[in-house]
């Protein structure tokens, strides 16, 4: 039995093919390279919660946002931890410079968070203030009195870094 030309190349073709063996070891060991240095870099970040109707003045800041209370003062409210507690409106049309609604609310956390540690006393007085860029100083300035008046001693503003 004769074979043509085409035969014989079928034929060598299936005798030299070898089936395609995976070595499914390396690539475990590949995802979980990669899965414990996604893991290992995603727990040193630090980030505030930014409301989008807040637009943070731009800075060259060096520190990393602490765990604090933080107040969001855009153009139409204040929000503190997520909770509407006084409109721009009637603050600003207030004559004092006490806002009754945060006053209430920053009384209301001071007195439910408790410390464990003398340490973290300290932390428990601070307090960061999402102002947006465009708010005037006034309303600014009625926000930090309110929050002093509540005890709140150590004040940061939050910005958005800038890069050089």
């Amino acid at each position: 039995m004769t074979l043509t030309p085409l035969q014989k190349r079928a034929e060598r073709k299936a005798r030299n093919h070898q089936g395609l063996d995976m070595n499914l070891v390396s690539l475990i060991d590949i995802f979980t390279i990669l899965i414990f240095f996604l893991l290992s870099s995603a727990t040193g970040v630090e980030l505030l919660p930014s409301p989008k109707a807040v637009k943070l003045p731009e800075s060259f800041a060096d520190k990393s946002p602490k765990e604090t209370i933080i107040v969001a003062v855009n153009a139409e409210e204040i929000i503190v931890d997520g909770r509407k507690v006084a409109s721009v409106a009637e603050v600003m049309a207030a004559k004092g410079d006490l806002i009754p609604g945060l006053k209430a609310e920053l009384d209301l956390l001071n007195s439910t968070r408790q410390v464990v540690l003398e340490k973290n006393k300290e932390q428990t007085k601070a307090i960061t203030i999402m102002g947006d860029k465009d708010i005037p100083y006034q309303l600014l300035r009625k926000v930090m009195y309110t929050s002093a008046r509540a005890n709140f001693s150590d004040v940061s503003f939050a910005v958005r870094r800038k890069d050089a």
